[in-house]
C-alpha cells in the first residue's frame, strides 16, 4: 500500500512540539510533504534562535516517519526562520570527523576568517566541477575527469550534487536504489570502478524536486557524510550550475581542495563562468583551472573544423585571471553518444582521441592538486544570509 501525506501527518501528530507543548503538525512546523518511491521528505520550521537545541526534534520526527508501514526512508531538515534584522542562527554542528582535521593555514591579508572545515572520513581530497550556467557539458566533463583521475591510479568517487537535475545515473549507466546499511548509512552505487551517489538513485528520473534551500542543503550533507564511501583518494563533486545554496553549502562545510570551472568559448558563457570563479575565490577555494568545452566541431563528413561557439575564450580568460588552462574538449558526436548511452568515452574508448583530451586534463588536475598540497588547509569564512 502506498504511503500518503495523511499517513505521515497522522504519525507526526504523535511528535511533541518544542517544550513538549502540542504536536509539530498542529503547531504548523511541518512543511509541504514530498513522497517519492515510498521515501518521505519534509522540513520543520523552528525559531532561528533555537535551531541548534531543537535538533532532537528533527531526529524524533524522522524516527517517527520511518515507523510508518510502507515507508522505506525519510529525510527531514530543520528550517530556521528569523525576523528581518535579527541575528543569524548558530549553525548546527557538523558531524565529528573520525580522523585528524586539517591544520589551519595562516589567513591572508584581507581574507575573511572562519572555522576549519571538517573532513569526510576516508576521503583524502575533494574537488568540485562547476559552471556558472547550465548546458555547457559540466556533468559530462565531471564524469570523464573522474575516470581520467582513476586512470592515473587513484581511487575515485563521484557525488552528483545537482538535486534538481541529477545526471550521473544516466551518464554512468546505473539504475536501482542504494542499499541501506547499518544506521543511516547508504552504500554508494558503482560502475566503471567509480563509487557514485546521486539524488537520481533515490527518485524516478521524471520526478521534480520541489525543494527550498534548507532541504537541498540537508540532502547534500547527507549524501556526502552518510554514505559509506570507503577509502577514496579523490571525490569529484558534480556541482549544479550557478552560485546558489548548493555551491555555498559545499564551500562552507566541505574541505574542497579546489574547483574546476567548465565553460564554452562564447562571451555569454564566460560571463557566468566568471561568477563561479569569483565565488570560489571569495570562499577561499583554489581554482584548479578552466576547461573549454565544445571548443570546436570536427565535421564527420568533410573533416573540416568549425568554431561554432567561437574559440579560445576560456583560454584567454584563464590567462587574464592567472589560473591554469586545462584543455579544449571538442564538440564531438562520440562524446555525446557515449554519454547518452551511459558509456563514458574515457571508460569505453580510452585509447581514442576524445578520451586523450580528458586524460590530459585529469593529469593536469592531479599535478595541480599535488602542487597545492604543500600549502596547508584553508579555513572557511562564515557565510551569513541577510
Amino acid at each position: 500500500m502506498s504511503v500518503t501525506k495523511d499517513d505521515v501527518l497522522a504519525k507526526l501528530r504523535s511528535v511533541k512540539g518544542p517544550d513538549l507543548e502540542g504536536n509539530i503538525v498542529d503547531l504548523g512546523l511541518v512543511s509541504e510533504i514530498f513522497i517519492a518511491d515510498d521515501k518521505v521528505y519534509f522540513s520543520l520550521t523552528v525559531p532561528a534562535a533555537r535551531a541548534q537545541e531543537l535538533e532532537p526534534l528533527r531526529e524524533a520526527a524522522e524516527r517517527a516517519t520511518k515507523t510508518i508501514p510502507g515507508v522505506k526512508g525519510a529525510m527531514v531538515a530543520l528550517t530556521a526562520s528569523r525576523e528581518p534584522g535579527s541575528a543569524a542562527p548558530a549553525p548546527r554542528p557538523a558531524p565529528a570527523p573520525q580522523r585528524a582535521a586539517h591544520s589551519h593555514a595562516p589567513a591572508q591579508p584581507g581574507q575573511p576568517q572562519g572555522k576549519p572545515k571538517t573532513d569526510v572520513p576516508g576521503i583524502t581530497t575533494i574537488i568540485a566541477v562547476a559552471s556558472g550556467k547550465g548546458g555547457v557539458g559540466k556533468s559530462t566533463t565531471a564524469v570523464n575527469l573522474a575516470l581520467g583521475l582513476q586512470a592515473t591510479g587513484l581511487k575515485v568517487g563521484v557525488l552528483d550534487a545537482d538535486i534538481y537535475g541529477p545526471s550521473m545515473p544516466r551518464l554512468l549507466g546505473i539504475s536501482g536504489r542504494p542499499e541501506q546499511l547499518e544506521g543511516r548509512m547508504l552504500k554508494p552505487m558503482e560502475n566503471y570502478g567509480l563509487k557514485v551517489m546521486s539524488m537520481g538513485f533515490l527518485v524516478e528520473e521524471d520526478t521534480p524536486m520541489i525543494w527550498r534551500g534548507p532541504m537541498v542543503m540537508s540532502a547534500l550533507n547527507q549524501m556526502l557524510r552518510e554514505v559509506a564511501w570507503g577509502e577514496l583518494d579523490v571525490l569529484v563533486v558534480d556541482m549544479p550550475p550557478g552560485t546558489g545554496d548548493a555551491q555555498l553549502t559545499m564551500a562552507q562545510n566541505v574541505p574542497l581542495a579546489g574547483a574546476v570551472i567548465v565553460s564554452t568559448p562564447q562571451d555569454l558563457a564566460l560571463i557566468d563562468a566568471r561568477k563561479g570563479l569569483n565565488m570560489f575565490n571569495k570562499v577561499n577555494v583554489p581554482v584548479l583551472g578552466i576547461v573549454e568545452n565544445m571548443s570546436y566541431f570536427i565535421c564527420p563528413d568533410c573533416g573540416g573544423r568549425h568554431d561554432i561557439f567561437g574559440h579560445g575564450g576560456a583560454r584567454d580568460e584563464a590567462a587574464r585571471i592567472k589560473v591554469p588552462f586545462l584543455g579544449e574538449v571538442p564538440l564531438a558526436m562520440p562524446i555525446r553518444e557515449t554519454s547518452d548511452a551511459g558509456r563514458p568515452v574515457v571508460a569505453t574508448a580510452p585509447d581514442g582521441p576524445h578520451a586523450k583530451v580528458y586524460l590530459e586534463i585529469a593529469a593536469k588536475v592531479r599535478a595541480r592538486l599535488e602542487e597545492l598540497s604543500g600549502d596547508g588547509a584553508r579555513v572557511m569564512p562564515e557565510i551569513v544570509f541577510e
